[in-house]
């Protein structure tokens, strides 16, 4: 697979080992990440939209109130659960 980033500015047919990769900001909303698989016939796509940096200032702080007494080692959101 090759990974190919802003598509933008191409109007040439996506190869088959190709996986576009798009980045957007704009407007009222902090946070949306959507992932989209397209098929021949149909799309599948998962979203989360976020209108307040609320939430992801309490996971900042909840994952610091996690961390804090921890050795080092690679932890993960995960870890929080």
């Amino acid at each position: 697979m090759r990974y190919v980033y802003n598509r933008h500015d191409l109007s040439n047919k996506r190869c088959d080992d190709e996986i576009g990769i798009t980045s957007i900001r704009g407007g009222n909303i902090v946070g949306e990440h959507t992932v989209q698989f397209f098929g021949p016939y149909d799309t599948f796509e998962i979203k989360h939209t976020s209108y307040s940096r609320t939430v992801f200032a309490e996971g900042a702080i909840k994952a610091c109130k996690f961390i804090k007494d921890k050795p080092n080692g690679l932890y993960s959101m995960n870890d929080l659960v």
